[in-house]
């Protein structure tokens, strides 16, 4: 049996403020040839189909048209819920669906009801675990502990027994959304610590025939038989150095056999560069990046001035911009508001936050607006704030 393992798709979700519909369609044409070209027997998506709970109508329209594909093609569909998708959404009319040979899994009641295929070796059992929820399992199942490591402990004792009742060449398939220890986190995963403690062991999937898992962004083996496959594009800058794709995972008759990795397409490659303005604008090592998406961190030690629109002359698709200065981020100190004007305080956060005072024409700017502004009852809390920022 041949199997595509594929995860976190978060549908709907944006880069830095550019949307990433049209790569994410990109990604599922990609899918959708591979199942053809590889012959992929069974396709798992392990969680995070949609970003957030109530995804917009076009992303929704996407999945809709995903699934629609996924489930004309030759191949089997078992997809789970993730910690951004709201199960009980997802899995309307899943037991509908499930007629089509596209299993939604995403009622943590129902992990040890497993998706029965079968190939030229036997039978194979694919339990789906949806995310789960310690605050919310730990009493309904009777929990002695609040943790994932707990109510994930418990699921899979609640598959082993279901295995135990089925024939002994049964081999067996498991789908996670959780954080196994091994894997390295990005910055585009949502915390889901539960009193400090987000992992839970590797061992926990030891008697299985594949564990494909999802939530973290980059692919891992964290062993022959327990991978994450990451999500299919960058969600931040942090994954530049990703390779992105999905797992195709061959079981034979005793089970695990081989996994190779099937890049997917870059829509565009990220880039984190650094150094001065300066630099970034003349230094001919920068030149394959100018059609990136980029994150510059300047190193001025004062900060130049219209930064991002004379960076975007060089890279015009720079989405994100860091100050480090080389000599250092003195530490911030609090000046006292009584008796300074509002103008004297904005003054004064400029010169903080910029590294050289205001100019003449933007003092006279800032004094303007204040002046508009003079009639507000919030400006005092305005420049509470403009305070508490320095």
């Amino acid at each position: 049996m041949r199997i595509l393992h594929t995860s976190d798709w978060h549908l709907g979700r944006s880069f830095h403020g550019e949307d990433l519909l049209a790569a994410q369609a990109a990604y599922v044409d990609h899918l959708i040839e591979t199942v053809e070209s590889e012959e992929v027997d069974l396709v798992v998506v392990a969680g995070d189909l949609y970003d957030r709970a109530l995804p917009s109508v076009d992303a929704v329209a996407l999945a809709d048209e995903a699934l629609h594909r996924l489930g004309t093609s030759r191949a089997r569909v078992v997809i789970t819920s993730g910690n951004h998708d709201s199960g009980r959404r997802l899995g309307f009319n899943a037991r509908l669906v499930d007629l089509a040979g596209v299993h939604l899994r995403t009622d943590a009641g129902r992990v040890d009801e497993p998706v029965l295929l079968e190939d030229a070796h036997g039978p194979v059992a694919v339990y789906g675990i949806p995310y789960l929820e310690p605050d919310v399992l730990t009493e309904a199942w009777g929990l002695t502990t609040r943790s994932h490591h707990a109510v994930l402990a418990a699921a899979l004792e609640r598959i082993r027994a279901d295995l135990a009742s089925r024939p002994v060449d049964t081999r067996s398939v498991v789908l996670a959304h959780a954080f196994v220890a091994g894997g390295l986190p990005s910055e585009s995963e949502r915390d889901i610590s539960v009193g400090g403690v987000s992992v839970v062991p590797l061992e926990l999937f030891a008697d299985f025939d594949y564990t494909a898992l999802g939530h973290l962004h980059g692919r891992a083996s964290l062993s022959d038989t327990v991978r994450y496959s990451g999500s299919p594009l960058a969600y931040s800058f942090s994954e530049a150095d990703h390779l992105k794709g999905s797992w195709l995972v061959d079981l034979d008759a005793h089970g695990f056999e081989q996994a190779r990795f099937v890049a997917a397409p870059v829509p565009r490659p990220l880039a984190r560069l650094e150094g001065t303005l300066d630099e970034l604008l003349a230094e001919p090592r920068f030149a394959d990046h100018e059609s990136s998406w980029v994150q510059a961190t300047l190193t001025d030690d004062l900060r130049p001035v219209q930064a991002m629109e004379r960076l975007r002359g060089r890279f015009p698709h720079a989405l994100a911009l860091r100050f480090a200065p080389s000599n250092g981020d003195p530490s911030p100190t609090r000046t006292g508001t009584a008796g300074r004007s509002a103008h004297e305080v904005a003054l004064d956060f400029v010169a903080h936050v910029r590294g050289t005072p205001a100019s003449p024409a933007e003092s006279h700017l800032l004094r303007e607006a204040l002046e508009c502004c003079s009639d507000d009852p919030d400006l005092d809390a305005a420049r509470d704030a403009v305070v508490s920022a320095r």
